[in-house]
């Protein structure tokens, strides 16, 4: 078995790589934690704050056999609020990469992804753009 490289970097990624996140169901911990960190005011109990599947779908990012991206930039975000999710939704998202421009220190990636529910609605989407990293010539592929 070939081990995991610890990061990717921009030589890694291709054109239309796609990534999917595995599933979370969101639970009301989850709710009272984003409203104890944003100090977001309550509203309906059961309603799931709209930044929070972000947050969570950005966590679930971690949860892939892709190894994280050298960043060494965010360079912007896109993101549109499609339907609203309940604390017992189930959600994950899908990735692809939609452009990709090489810089001399690296290059630019701009990521498309959309947070999907149980019933497979896109209930989220968007664009994340980030200058991510060359490989350093002493780092083999």
């Amino acid at each position: 078995m070939t081990p995991r490289p610890a990061r990717s970097y921009f030589e890694d990624v291709e054109l239309h790589d796609v990534v999917e996140t595995p599933a979370l169901t969101v639970t009301e911990a989850h709710v009272q934690i984003y409203q104890g960190l944003t100090r977001a005011p309550d509203a309906d109990p059961a309603a799931v704050p709209d930044l929070l599947p972000l947050c969570l779908t950005t966590g679930l990012g971690w949860r892939t056999s892709r190894p994280p991206l050298v960043v060494l930039a965010f360079m912007g975000l896109e993101w549109q609020l499609l339907r609203p999710l309940r604390v017992g939704d189930t959600i994950h998202s899908r990735s692809r990469i939609v452009t990709r421009r090489r810089m001399r220190e690296g290059g630019v990636i701009v990521e498309e992804r959309e947070v999907f529910d149980q019933r497979g609605e896109v209930v989220q989407r968007g664009r994340f753009t980030f200058l991510v990293g060359k490989r350093p010539k002493e780092v083999a592929a």
